[in-house]
C-alpha cells in the first residue's frame, strides 16, 4: 500500500499522545502487577543487601488472596444480556433470537475466558481489556459470524485520552500493538521482502516504534463523525442510501435498488443524518500496511476498569490492593524478623569448667552449627563432674509478633474483606451472622463487578449493532437458551409451515445487564433450598418433588421430574377436578363396554362351536344310515354317493359360512376328505356313470328332509 503521509504523520501523533496520556496509570498498573501476582513486594537494592547478608527476606503473599476472592466471586456471577425491542417495528421474539444469538456469539468464541481475563487485570492493576471480532463461519463459507477475543496483555492497549465515558463507549481512536522480530515482520506484512532496518524510515524509528532488533506493529482504530443519508423503505426497514443504491450481491449488473423495486418495495422517505465511519489500519511506525473498513459505529475493543479517581480532569485507574501494598510489606518484614529472631539467630553458648571441653574440642566447637551424634567432656573432678550445660532460649519477643498481626488487620481493613469473606473461622457463630459478613465483604468490593457488568453492557451494544450487518443474509443459525441448550433458526426467511420471519435488520433493540450467579449455580441453590425446604415441611415433597428432580445433576434427572409430574394432583396439574372426575368415568364406562364386547363375542363363539358339534354329529348318524342303505353298493359307488351328498348340503343357504366347508375337510376319525368344490372321480376300472349320475340303489328307500342333514336346528 502506497504511503499516506499525512494519515502516518496523525496516526503517530495520535499514538504518542496516547503513550503521554497513559504513562502513570501504566507505570502503576505494572508495579501493582508485579507485586500481587509474581510476588515482588522487595524493594530491589533491599533484596540484594540482605542477600549478601545473608539474611533472609520472606514473601508471604496474603494480597493474590483477596484479588482471587473479588475475581472468582466475578467468575461465578456472570453478567447476562438480554435484548427487549425498543420501537413499533421490533419484535419480541426477534429479541429473544437476537439474545440467543449473542449467547451462542459468547459460547463459541469462549467470551467467559475474555470477561475473565479482563476483570483479572482489571482487580490487579487497575485496567483490562477484550475485544469484538468478526470472520468467516468455515473455510468453505461466505457467512461470517461474530466472536468475543480476549486481550491477554492489557499493556498492548492504548484508549482514547479524551474519553468520559464510563464504559468508553465515546473512544474516537485506539490502537492495538504487537511486538514482532523483523523475520516475522518481513514474512507477514511484507510478503518475505527485505527491509533495509539500516537506513531510510525504518532506521528512525523512535523508541516508541522499536525495541532492539524488535519492530512495533499497531492496530489503529479511528473513528469519524460523517453525514449521511438515510432512505425509509415500504417494508418499514431504515437503511443507508448507499447501501440502496450499491451493487447487488450475486447479480451482476444490478444494484439491491433493482431488486427491491422488482418486489415491490419503494422509497418511502429520505433524509441526512449524522453517523459515524470506523476504519481499521495497519501500520508500522514507518508505513500504514492495511487499511478495512468496520460495518459498525463502535471501535471493537472493550475496557474494564478497576477504581476509578478523576482529579482535575485527569482519569486514575487504582487496582484492589493499591492502598493496602505498605500493609502487605509491613507483614513480610515482621515475619522475616520473627523468622530470623527464631532460626537464625546466634546460639546460646555451652557454659561449663576449664577442661571439659578439651576432649572432642573440634565438635564442641561447631555444636551450635552443626548436628553430631555424641560430644564427650572432661571430667573435672573439681567441676563434681558435671557435663557441660546450655543456656536457656529466652523465646521469641513479642513484639514482632504483634506487629504482624496488626499488618494482617490491616490488610483485612483496607480490602473490606475479613476472616469470613475468606472462608475462615470468625467471631460469629451462626449462619445469619457469617453470611452478614460475606456479604459486607462483597459490597465493599462490588465496583469491580459492577464495571464489569457495564463493560459487557457495551459489548452487547457492540453485538446488536453489528449483527444487522453480519447476519443479513437468509441462513440457519445457532441461539443458546438460559439453559445453555442449542437450537437452530431460520433468520431473514419465511419459517416453514408459519407465516413468521425472524428479521434481525428490522427495528431497533436495547439491552438490559442482569447480574447474579449462572444458570448451574441457580440450579444448585436452587436444589439446595428446595431440599431444606422439604426437610422442613416434608408434607410439600409429593408436590415439589418434579421440580426437585429437575434441577438435580443426575443422568435420567428430567426423566424422573417427567414421572413424577405424572402423578401430581390435577389441582397442581392445573385441571379443574370436576373435568378430571368425568374423564375417569368416561374411562370407566370405555372399560365396560370393551369388556362386553369380548364377552359377546366369547358367547358368539361358543355358539359356533355348539352349531359345529350338532353338525358333527349329524354327519356321522348320515354316514351310518347311508353304511346300512348301501350294503349291495360298491365302495365306489357309496363314495360317489357321499361326494353329491355333500354338494346339496354346501348349496344349502342355512349352511354357516365356512365352518361347515372346513368341518368336511377332516373327518371326525382324522382323514382327510376331498375338496367339495371339485366334481368327484371315479375310480380306476370303475363303470362309466350314466348320463342322468350314479345309479341310485336307495330310490324306493326313506328319504332326508328336503335342504339335507346339516341344515342347524333340524329334526332328526
Amino acid at each position: 500500500m502506497a504511503n499516506d503521509k499525512d494519515t502516518l504523520k496523525e496516526a503517530l501523533d495520535e499514538f504518542d499522545l496516547c503513550v503521554e496520556h497513559e504513562t502513570d496509570n501504566r507505570s502503576a498498573a505494572l508495579e501493582d502487577i508485579r507485586f500481587a501476582l509474581l510476588d515482588e513486594q522487595w524493594p530491589a537494592e533491599i533484596v540484594k543487601q540482605r542477600e549478601l547478608e545473608g539474611r533472609p527476606c520472606l514473601t508471604i503473599n496474603k494480597t493474590r488472596q483477596f484479588i482471587k476472592q473479588v475475581v472468582n466471586n466475578g467468575r461465578r456471577n456472570k453478567p447476562a444480556i438480554k435484548v427487549h425491542p425498543a420501537d413499533s417495528k421490533a419484535d419480541p421474539k426477534t429479541a429473544e433470537i437476537i439474545s440467543g444469538l449473542i449467547r451462542n456469539i459468547e459460547y463459541t468464541s469462549n467470551a467467559d475466558v475474555a470477561y475473565d481475563t479482563g476483570l483479572e487485570f482489571a482487580v490487579a492493576g487497575g485496567f483490562g481489556y477484550w475485544r469484538v471480532t468478526a470472520d468467516y463461519a468455515d473455510e468453505d463459507s461466505f457467512d461470517m459470524d461474530l466472536g468475543i477475543g480476549r486481550i491477554s496483555n492489557p499493556f498492548s492497549v492504548y484508549g482514547d485520552p479524551y474519553s468520559t465515558a464510563a464504559d468508553s463507549s465515546d473512544w474516537n481512536t485506539a490502537f492495538i500493538t504487537d511486538l514482532l522480530t523483523e523475520e516475522l515482520f518481513e514474512s507477514k506484512y511484507k510478503g518475505a521482502e527485505k527491509v533495509d532496518w539500516d537506513i531510510g524510515e525504518y532506521a528512525e524509528l523512535g523508541e516508541n516504534w522499536r525495541e532492539g532488533k524488535k519492530i512495533v506493529v499497531a492496530e489503529r482504530w479511528k473513528r469519524n463523525e460523517v453525514k449521511k443519508k438515510i432512505v425509509r423503505l415500504s417494508d418499514g426497514r431504515i437503511v443507508q442510501a448507499d447501501w440502496y443504491h450499491g451493487a447487488a450481491p450475486e447479480a451482476e449488473g444490478l444494484t439491491i435498488k433493482d431488486i427491491l423495486d422488482s418486489m415491490g418495495i419503494t422509497v418511502t422517505g429520505e433524509r441526512e443524518t449524522k453517523g459515524w465511519k470506523v476504519k481499521q489500519q495497519i501500520m508500522s511506525g514507518a508505513e500504514i500496511l492495511e487499511e478495512n473498513d468496520w460495518l459498525g459505529k463502535y471501535i471493537p475493543i472493550v475496557p474494564i476498569y478497576g477504581e476509578e479517581v478523576n482529579v482535575e480532569g485527569k482519569r486514575y485507574l487504582r487496582s484492589l490492593h493499591r492502598s493496602g501494598k505498605d500493609a502487605q510489606r509491613s507483614f513480610n518484614y515482621w515475619r522475616t524478623t520473627t523468622t530470623e529472631l527464631v532460626a537464625l539467630a546466634p546460639k546460646a553458648p555451652y557454659i561449663g569448667p576449664v577442661g571439659a571441653f578439651v576432649t572432642d574440642a573440634e565438635k564442641w566447637a561447631t555444636a551450635n552449627t552443626t548436628s553430631h551424634a555424641f560430644l564427650e567432656y572432661d571430667a573435672v573432678p573439681e567441676a563434681g563432674n558435671m557435663p557441660p550445660q546450655r543456656q536457656p532460649f529466652s523465646g521469641v519477643p513479642a513484639g514482632p509478633l504483634q506487629e504482624a498481626l496488626n499488618a494482617s488487620d490491616d490488610m483485612k481493613a483496607i480490602f473490606g474483606m475479613y476472616d469470613a469473606s475468606m472462608g475462615a473461622r470468625s467471631n460469629e457463630t451462626s449462619g445469619v451472622a457469617i453470611n452478614q459478613r460475606k456479604m459486607q465483604g462483597d459490597m465493599s468490593n462490588f465496583h469491580f463487578i459492577d464495571n464489569q457488568a457495564r463493560a459487557i453492557a457495551h459489548t452487547g451494544r457492540i453485538l446488536i449493532d453489528l449483527i444487522p450487518h453480519y447476519y443479513s443474509q437468509a441462513r440457519i443459525i445457532r441461539v443458546m437458551g438460559l439453559d445453555n441448550k442449542p437450537q437452530n433458526v431460520p433468520i431473514n426467511q419465511p419459517i416453514p409451515g408459519t407465516e413468521q420471519m425472524y428479521n434481525l435488520a428490522l427495528g431497533k433493540y436495547d439491552l438490559t445487564v442482569s447480574t447474579g450467579p449462572s444458570f448451574a449455580s441457580q440450579r444448585e441453590e436452587a436444589a439446595y433450598q428446595m431440599t431444606e425446604f422439604i426437610r422442613a415441611f416434608p408434607a410439600a415433597a409429593p408436590l415439589i418433588g418434579d421440580l426437585l428432580a429437575k434441577n438435580q445433576d443426575w443422568p435420567e434427572a428430567d426423566e424422573i421430574a417427567r414421572r413424577l409430574q405424572s402423578v401430581l394432583p390435577p389441582q397442581v396439574q392445573g385441571q379443574n377436578p370436576q373435568v378430571q372426575q368425568m374423564q375417569q368415568q368416561i374411562q370407566q364406562m370405555s372399560q365396560n363396554m370393551a369388556n362386553l364386547g369380548q364377552q359377546l363375542q366369547q358367547e358368539k363363539a361358543d355358539k359356533a362351536l355348539e352349531a359345529r358339534k350338532l353338525d358333527i354329529d349329524a354327519y356321522k348318524a348320515e354316514s351310518d344310515r347311508l353304511k346300512v342303505m348301501g350294503g349291495g353298493m360298491t365302495p365306489e359307488q357309496v363314495q360317489i354317493m357321499v361326494m353329491q351328498t355333500i354338494q346339496q348340503v354346501l348349496q344349502s343357504p342355512d349352511v354357516l359360512p365356512m365352518q361347515p366347508m372346513q368341518a368336511m375337510h377332516q373327518m371326525p376319525n382324522g382323514q382327510m376328505m376331498p375338496n367339495a368344490a371339485m366334481p368327484p372321480q371315479m375310480p380306476q376300472g370303475a363303470p362309466p356313470m350314466p348320463p342322468n349320475g350314479p345309479p341310485n340303489p336307495t330310490m324306493n328307500q326313506p328319504q332326508p328332509p328336503q335342504g339335507g342333514f346339516f341344515t342347524p336346528g333340524a329334526s332328526q
